[in-house]
């Protein structure tokens, strides 16, 4: 079994979701007491605080690659990120490092594949929604993505950083992002790609008339998978 490399903290809602989804499949393909070899470097998210511009996102490009390097000198026979945002540094930890980054669009483009679903929307902070290290990872599959209109991407980003990464699932949220799918659904939408790690905890399949594509799910499946392979 290799050794995952866990950057999280960005939220420590959402890492804990890495850590459970990873062990619990690990132990349900392997039985007994087997569980992930797991090194953990948990940000401070209010130290780290992710701007909302590109051109801001100076110590993230040299904080993350740094972390990455500790994790592999540590024995990580792999890096991954427990967010989407922080993946606009992914290409800057791996030029860093010697060991393979898993990256999160990637996982999610080839699940969407094999979905075989041709336009997709995807939601997530602003700068993940406006910045193309993303969806330039769908667009490479063909798969053509519908993003919120700026009023909304603004409240989703507002939503994540005021109420989501502190824990805070409220209803009304639940009710603007709903309204939110459902125009974009309405646009041709086929899937919904929950491109933050903490909006599975506020949309479930039930909310939404087309498939559900989560993050979070679909990045731990492709970490066992390297793990176990």
């Amino acid at each position: 079994m290799k050794t995952i490399g866990l950057i999280g903290g960005t939220s420590f809602i959402s890492t804990i979701d890495y850590y459970r989804n990873i062990n619990q499949q690990i132990n349900e393909q392997l039985g007994g007491l087997n569980s992930a070899k797991i090194l953990l470097y948990s940000l401070n998210f209010e130290e780290f605080k992710p701007p909302a511009e590109l051109k801001d996102w100076f110590q993230p490009f040299t904080m993350l690659p740094e972390i990455a390097k500790n994790l592999e000198r540590a024995g990580a026979d792999c890096i991954v990120i427990c967010a989407n945002t922080p993946h606009i540094a992914a290409d800057v930890i791996q030029q860093n490092i010697g060991i393979p980054l898993i990256h999160i669009a990637e996982a999610a483009a080839n699940e969407i594949e094999l979905q075989q679903i041709k336009k997709v929307a995807f939601l997530g902070t602003k700068i993940t929604m406006e910045e193309s290290f993303f969806t330039d990872k769908l667009l490479k599959k063909h798969i053509e993505v519908l993003i919120p209109e700026k009023e909304d991407r603004e409240f989703m980003n507002n939503a994540v950083f005021n109420e989501m990464g502190k824990g805070v699932f409220s209803t009304e949220t639940k009710k603007r992002f709903i309204e939110i799918i459902n125009s974009l659904v309405e646009q041709g939408a086929g899937g919904v790609i929950l491109g933050c790690t903490e909006f599975p905890h506020l949309i479930k399949e039930k909310d939404c008339s087309v498939p559900l594509f989560d993050t979070t799910v679909m990045h731990t499946d492709a970490v066992v998978k390297f793990a176990l392979g």
